[in-house]
């Protein structure tokens, strides 16, 4: 992830596009800041994504080209005095927001291409049945055949969520690679940004899958896939509102920095 604190802009950002259930609730607050509501992307500087960490995805997945700023919904979380609504969209109405940058994770299979900033899944399609397959990374053979429920390659981002249900641990450089539920004891490993993992379907029916993205590829036995991180990334303003500590889920009391999407 990098990251750089806007400062001194010249021009004002003030057409924001808003997503997200609840996200009028808004909207008193964007009109005392000054910012203008729009409709159409192709209108607006930046997108903010209203509630949880799917909506993140989501909007970056539906505009990839526009920055986006997560804010959590008032209605489920209750928030620090930094992460207050004025507050964060004080700093973006002077231009003193924090800009991360998030390489998104592409993945190649059958002729189709999944994209995501959290991570890409290979799972098992029938539950009850694991799959089989064959690791390969940079084009070298990394273990004999995995039988389990398939596998996570994620993101520094993603680290915090599916890939660290399954190693308890996060990482925040390079490319993290699971290993989920596998018979055989196998290594999880935290690669190097330029590796490319490539897997050998042995035995299925399994889908891989990007993010929250509904859209599945299904693989059989014999399919091939590849993953790795691609050359475009997600622009997010004021990314510790993702991972604060002292912002609360209110049914819970849980702190909202502890992902799970």
């Amino acid at each position: 992830m990098a990251e750089s604190i806007a400062s001194g802009r010249a021009r004002r950002i003030a057409r924001v596009l808003i997503v997200g259930k609840k996200s009028t609730a808004l909207l008193p607050v964007l009109k005392k800041q000054g910012f203008v509501v729009v409709r159409s992307p192709e209108k607006a500087d930046f997108v903010i994504t209203y509630g949880g960490d799917g909506s993140l995805l989501g909007a970056d997945r539906e505009y990839p080209n526009l920055p986006k700023l997560a804010i959590r919904s008032s209605e489920e979380y209750v928030k620090c005095d930094e992460h207050a609504d004025a507050e964060v969209l004080g700093r973006v109405a002077r231009g003193k927001h924090s800009s991360t940058f998030l390489r998104r994770l592409k993945a190649d299979a059958k002729g189709e291409s999944l994209s995501g900033i959290n991570d890409i899944v290979f799972h098992n399609e029938i539950f009850t049945s694991a799959v089989r397959y064959r690791v390969r990374i940079d084009e070298q053979d990394y273990s004999d055949e995995v039988v389990g429920d398939g596998l996570v390659v994620a993101t520094p981002f993603g680290s915090s969520a599916y890939y660290r249900a399954i190693t308890n641990s996060v990482f925040r450089v390079g490319l993290g690679l699971a290993f989920n539920n596998s018979t055989e004891s196998v290594n999880h490993l935290v690669l190097d940004e330029t590796a490319s993992i490539q897997v050998e379907v042995t035995r299925g029916p399994a889908q891989l899958i990007a993010d929250n993205n509904p859209h599945r590829i299904a693989l059989k036995t014999g399919d091939s896939f590849s993953i790795r991180l691609g050359n475009d990334a997600a622009e997010i303003w004021e990314i510790s509102t993702v991972f604060c500590k002292k912002c609360l889920f209110r049914a819970s009391r849980r702190p909202a920095g502890s992902r799970h999407v």
